[in-house]
């Protein structure tokens, strides 16, 4: 196998939208070696450059497949295809089977990076991006949830866990606001830099609150019932992730799942469509909540801290901490509209979480 080590590359006016390196194309056909079909034509359909991943799609004799380049660390990429291997043969989960080798692998290791070969399922489209899709996208994410529980990660594999992390990523959430202080003031002739430190405070101050909150929770009695008890969040979840078939709703690239509290994905999911509304709406939040627990039930517990979560500045932080790489382009008057309309939409959140936190009082503990 060839000996060269893959590295992110850059995409630039000469290059396609997806373009993948040729020494990255040959050896995609050095692992296709490796399985039993041919294939008839393949093209890229999706790539990570600044990671060095892609996507493939093929038209094999065995029928459609994909062929996908993992951009993780192999130990960590095997933690996701043991857990993709486990939702499909042991929990029959709509999740696209892995594709063996001829050795009967589920991988082939090359330039440093992880390969596999999945089943390419024909008939899935997104889900209407109404109401209607975004409680489909709940429940399959709650069923998803519930059939992860029990993976046990190959014994070679890195045990990937953010459950016991919620405090110190809370915490990062905090301190980066400093950050985003000093760039402002040191970039303060920039468009966007009176703007940022106009709203910091507001969304620092909402940092400090959730993690109180967080440490007087039922946060770690909860986390320490364990990894395997809770089960994998997919941590990229959306419209694009969960689509619909033939026979329900299937959940696609698997890559980056790790162990978590399964409402991490949940809130994800509610502040990002929120934020594609351009506002908080409570009958959409409480009618996702609903979608997700008919699937996988939410204890009174549980969720509190779905509200805890929820009310941290999610997606102020999301946006504005790309300002730390590079500041005098990311400071423009673009970021300024931004910033704007995240301040608009976050004014709309707290009527809604005021109206729905008491929503599951009595509701038993599980």
């Amino acid at each position: 196998m060839e000996k060269a080590i893959i590295v992110p590359w850059e995409e630039d006016e000469l290059t396609h939208e997806f373009f993948v390196p040729e020494y990255i194309e040959k050896m995609a056909l050095e692992v296709l070696e490796h399985y039993d079909f041919s294939v008839q034509n393949m093209h890229v359909v999706t790539t990570k450059p600044d990671k060095g991943g892609s996507i493939w799609k093929m038209e094999t004799s065995s029928g459609p497949k994909s062929l996908k380049l993992l951009h993780r660390r192999p130990t960590r990429s095997m933690f996701s295809l043991g857990a993709q291997e486990y939702l499909v043969n042991v929990k029959e989960a709509r999740v696209p089977p892995i594709v063996k080798t001829k050795d009967g692998n589920d991988y082939v290791e090359a330039g440093g990076k992880l390969w596999f070969v999945a089943e390419w399922i024909e008939s899935l489209a997104p889900v209407t991006k109404d109401l209607e899709g975004a409680k489909h996208l709940c429940n399959a994410l709650g069923e998803f949830h519930l059939l992860s529980k029990g993976y046990v990660p190959p014994q070679q594999a890195e045990v990937a866990s953010r459950l016991y992390k919620w405090p110190a990523t809370y915490e990062k959430v905090i301190n980066k606001m400093d950050w985003f202080r000093n760039i402002a003031n040191a970039y303060e002739e920039m468009p966007a830099s009176p703007h940022l430190l106009n709203v910091l405070d507001q969304f620092e101050e909402q940092a400090k609150r959730s993690l109180e909150k967080l440490n007087e929770s039922s946060y770690l009695e909860l986390a320490q019932q364990g990894n395997e008890y809770w089960g994998l969040v997919h941590q990229d979840y959306g419209w694009s992730n969960g689509q619909m078939g033939a026979n329900g709703m299937w959940i696609i690239d698997l890559d980056g799942v790790a162990y978590d509290l399964p409402i991490r994905d949940l809130r994800k999911l509610i502040t990002g469509t929120m934020a594609d509304l351009y506002r908080w709406d409570v009958t959409w939040v409480r009618e996702m909540i609903k979608s997700y627990h008919e699937a996988n039930p939410i204890s009174s517990q549980l969720y509190d801290i779905l509200m805890i979560d929820l009310s941290g500045p999610n997606e102020f932080y999301k946006n504005v901490k790309e300002v730390v790489y590079e500041p005098e382009l990311f400071l423009n008057d673009q970021t300024t509209a931004m910033i704007q309309t995240i301040v608009d939409t976050d004014q709309t959140k707290w009527p809604v979480l005021e109206e729905i936190k008491d929503d599951w009082k009595g509701i038993e503990q599980t």
